[in-house]
């Protein structure tokens, strides 16, 4: 390695994009458009990355392996800022076994937290909480350990829902305390700020709790709270129903979640038939057939919470039981049915329609119509045409909107 390959590979891990440019900018041996592809990749300007991280790649010789491996390792973090989330995973899977078997512990782990941190975007919290229990990060650099640290606090912020909040609450404050001091020691100014970022999420509003027509903000120490409480809690950002540990998913189902929405904001008293028709199909005038159906859906949702709560008929309509201490409702800390989507877009990356959809568990023909009435609204914008289109939000500041990112979705 010469001279200046070196200092730019030490301006780039001190975070100094500019500052490595200088120096290989108009070189173009493998691993000087390695260096330029980070540097650019830094710069914000990710397609230009890729591309030169792609060529680095297939100009290393083929005695040159690792270096190759890196440069895999390299495009898929690129991927995964770009949003790129479809596609295999073999290229990274067999990048990062290079690497291990060359003993590069530092860019294995790297490798390693870059599938985790893909899935935690999926959704796929059990798989990425696995990937994250077989990473060791002592001994290796301290911007390896604060990005580790950040992808295990948003895990455990994902995942309040999935057993006793209140301890993956403080779970988390732990990994970002221990993020925020591994930060400072590695002195990149980016990573600081996203550490900060993150720190101050978990004091803004979170959820708001209805109650009797009146709605209180809550913060996530309070939600947290709130799902160890005991009571029933209808969680309209996540949309299913909570008592406990035991968790009913209803993204799925969006006629049975109004139906328990509006038997949980008229507790402790009963709701008429004609309210719950309104407010599951969207309808003032019932007729008879709109009644049946009522029954039906009653009926599923009666057998799908039976361990939660009973779901008892009224002369006028129904009433809900529920099986611990009471009846929360939590609703989005903002307004719409697109809260999922625009709290993904809200980390200010440009997203595709198919990594939306992917992220969401819905077909890209329903992003697509969500996007095109969010854009009629000024809420977001897109950059790029037809397949190189991508789609991004303002920040939404003022809450967190950990709370409406969504879990991976099984098929139905």
């Amino acid at each position: 390695m010469d001279s200046l390959i070196a200092a730019a590979a030490r301006a780039l891990a001190a975070g100094d994009a500019l500052g490595a440019l200088k120096r290989v900018a108009l070189r173009d041996d493998p691993p000087a458009l390695a260096l330029r592809g980070i540097a650019m990749a830094q710069l914000g300007d990710h397609p230009l990355a890729r591309a030169l991280l792609r060529r680095a790649a297939r100009d290393f010789g083929a005695h040159e392996e690792l270096s190759r491996a890196r440069c895999v390792v390299a495009e898929a973090e690129v991927a995964l800022a770009m949003r790129d989330l479809g596609g295999s995973t073999r290229s990274l899977d067999a990048a990062t076994s290079t690497l291990e078997a060359r003993a590069d512990r530092a860019n294995a782990l790297q490798a390693r937290l870059i599938a985790a941190r893909r899935l935690l975007l999926l959704g796929r919290f059990d798989e990425a909480r696995s990937a994250l229990a077989r990473l060791d990060a002592r001994g290796l650099p301290p911007s390896l350990e604060a990005i580790a640290e950040l992808t295990a606090a948003e895990l455990e912020l994902r995942s309040l829902r999935a057993g006793p909040a209140q301890p993956a609450l403080a779970r988390a404050q732990g990994a970002l305390a221990r993020a925020h001091q591994a930060a400072n020691r590695a002195r990149v100014p980016a990573l600081l700020a996203e550490v900060a970022e993150v720190r101050a999420a978990l004091d803004r509003p979170a959820a708001r709790r209805l109650d009797d027509g009146r709605e209180r903000t809550l913060r996530l120490h309070e939600v947290a709270a709130i799902f160890d409480s005991g009571a029933l809690v209808v969680d309209a950002c996540s949309r299913g129903l909570r008592c406990g540990a035991e968790w009913r998913p209803l993204a799925q189902r969006p006629v049975m979640f109004a139906l328990a929405r509006a038997l949980a904001e008229a507790w402790p008293g009963e709701i008429d038939r004609n309210g719950l028709i309104a407010r599951a199909f969207g309808t003032c005038r019932p007729n008879e057939s709109h009644r049946v159906r009522l029954r039906v859906e009653i009926g599923r949702l009666r057998a799908l919470i039976a361990s939660l709560a009973r779901i008892e008929a009224t002369a006028r309509g129904f009433v809900i039981r529920p099986c611990g201490t009471g009846v929360v409702v939590l609703a989005p800390p903002i307004d719409g049915d697109q809260g999922s989507l625009l709290a993904l877009l809200s980390d200010g990356e440009a997203w595709s329609t198919s990594a939306l959809g992917l992220a969401l568990g819905a077909s890209q023909r329903t992003v697509q119509r969500s996007l095109a009435e969010l854009k009629a609204a000024g809420r977001v914008h897109s950059i790029g045409r037809a397949r190189a289109r991508r789609w991004l939000s303002p920040p939404m500041a003022g809450f967190t909107t950990i709370l409406l990112l969504p879990d991976a979705l099984p098929f139905e």
